[in-house]
């Protein structure tokens, strides 16, 4: 694949490459460092990695960066176990700054570009940040954070006071792979019904070995991987950029989902491999008929989704034309349970999102943690493994809630057939999930009851066709104060100010009284039921 001197990719198809060298017992030994990046580099150096249109990168050159920015960090005083953050888009520079992470032991957090000021200003510090590595445009969201931890501030895309210029500063360092390579890991951050995001520690560092031939990803010499959600989510970062580049494979970065330009680049590319959530399938499925006849999509063999239930009728249309290559995981920042199924599978059991194996010890449990019997709802539930166990970073509190037992639940109901296939039917009261995204209503109330009219506020997640469930603000009001557009309006202005954007209730409706439990509690559930009452919620 050419580039032209604006970094555009040109519509060459990317070049063949030799099959790499057979060497298992290196590879092991490379993976456990973090430097599978390195062994591709020497197998397939000129064979591209990366391709984006800020600029492609040869496994070559994407090697030598991330040796630059490990030289440049621990010359500012990092080491192992030193905390990172990102604040950048899908650029290159971001999958640069995650393979320097992998091969010097530095913690790193993708942080969603996203949230407001306030909330990335909050996770900056709670993830005690030693190096910060930020995109240009965001960096606004930073102006005001308190993070005195900080060793190293490298801006992507352009200057600002207090930041070096990453590209400059690679210059300056060795290419060379260190020395003392140490596997480095994630600590991605998931929000919870308290309204504070949460980073979840896994024990120890995964090591990932390439995904060749007789595994299900099957990679293989010159295939290309199309990234096309964010980078900094867990699915993304591990689907689109972890696993591929373990594998020897290109990663192809769209900054941002189109549908059409999609299919352009999987035509252009031949793009083998993609990860998706149902929003996109949606997209694409909208598109004009005759772009959609027109599309050459035959270089696919995997499409993996998740992160939100897909309706039987989408994944059935998608099947119909591309084919049955799609694998529908279920996992959460949280549990990475293997558990997924294939497009035969799922026309054999529509709905599904794969079999509970006993020995992966997922499982459906009811409110006395006894296992459900078939056809039967409960809480979808994780043991705890013996080793590499999932916690909360700071929130000790927390981790005696829900990770002190065996097993531990994210929220997510559902039962499993006679042949233990899981189907999902809805979420605790506390979730909405929103195009792929989990959105916690607390949250949104803690905003929304900072107005002086609202008295109490109950969020809750409604119907959607095209993004699931959309943010619904349900408030009852002071004395003194009326229902009107210009409260309305004002609402989801505050809302504004310190949310997310797509955390902001998109409507505002008004309840005399929301009902409240003896306890106390609000009874989301009960306010929930009234915009899903004839639907199966999630399905």
């Amino acid at each position: 694949m050419a580039e032209t001197a604006g970094g555009q990719v040109t519509d060459t198809a990317v070049p063949a490459v030799p099959p790499a060298v057979e060497d298992p017992a290196r590879i092991v030994e490379m993976a456990a460092r973090g430097m599978l990046v390195s062994y591709w580099a020497r197998q397939r150096g000129d064979a591209p990695a990366v391709l984006s249109p800020r600029g492609n990168r040869t496994f070559e050159e994407l090697n030598a960066n991330a040796n630059r920015l490990v030289h440049l960090l621990r010359g500012a005083g990092l080491s192992a176990g030193s905390p990172v953050a990102l604040l950048c888009g899908n650029i290159p520079q971001f999958i640069e700054t995650v393979v320097a992470c992998q091969r010097a032991g530095f913690r790193y957090t993708p942080i969603n570009w996203h949230l407001a000021a306030d909330e990335v200003a909050y996770i900056l510090d709670d993830c005690d940040a030693e190096a910060l590595v930020i995109e240009a445009q965001f960096l606004e969201k930073v102006a005001g954070a308190q993070t005195p931890l900080l060793k190293a501030r490298l801006c992507v895309g352009g200057s600002a006071e207090g930041f070096a210029d990453f590209d400059q500063g690679l210059q300056s360092q060795s290419g060379d792979d260190p020395a003392d390579p140490v596997l480095g890991k994630s600590m991605l951050y998931t929000s919870g019904t308290t309204g504070r995001p949460k980073g979840v520690i896994k024990e120890g560092a995964p090591i990932l070995l390439p995904q060749g031939e007789g595994t299900r990803a099957n990679y293989q010499a010159g295939d290309v991987q199309l990234l096309c959600g964010p980078a900094y989510h867990a699915a993304p970062l591990a689907f689109d950029i972890a696993i591929p580049l373990a594998s020897g494979a290109a990663v192809s970065m769209m900054e941002r989902f189109d549908p059409a330009e999609a299919l352009t680049l999987i035509a252009r590319q031949r793009v083998t491999h993609s990860h998706m959530v149902p929003t996109m399938f949606q997209r694409l499925l909208a598109l004009p008929p005759e772009i959609k006849q027109q599309a050459d999509t035959s270089s696919l063999r995997l499409v993996i989704h998740g992160a939100a239930p897909v309706t039987p009728e989408v994944k059935r249309a998608m099947i119909d034309w591309w084919g049955p290559i799609f694998y529908e995981y279920y996992a959460s920042t949280e549990a990475s349970a293997n558990i997924g199924i294939t497009s035969e599978e799922w026309l054999e059991r529509p709905g599904s999102v794969g079999r509970l194996l006993p020995e992966f010890g997922a499982c459906v449990l009811d409110e006395q943690g006894k296992p459900c019997a078939p056809g039967v709802p409960g809480q979808v539930s994780f043991r705890q493994p013996a080793t590499g166990r999932v916690s909360y970073f700071k929130a000790d509190e927390k981790n005696r809630e829900v990770f002190s037992g065996d097993y531990y639940t994210v929220g997510d109901i559902g039962y499993v057939d006679e042949d233990g296939y899981l189907f999902l039917t809805g979420r605790s009261a506390e979730t909405i999930i929103s195009g792929g995204v989990n959105i916690y209503p607390q949250e949104i109330d803690n905003a929304l009851q900072r107005h002086p009219a609202v008295r109490q506020s109950c969020t809750v997640g409604v119907p959607s066709v095209d993004w699931g469930e959309d943010v619904r603000g349900v408030v009852s009001l002071n004395p003194g104060y009326e229902p009107s557009q210009e409260l309305t309006d004002a609402l989801i202005a505050m809302a504004r100010d310190t949310l997310a954007p797509y955390k902001v209730p998109r409507e505002i409706d008004y309840l005399d009284d929301i009902p409240i439990s003896p306890a106390g509690k609000t009874e989301r559930r009960k306010v929930r039921e009234h915009y899903w009452q004839g639907r199966a919620r999630g399905i």
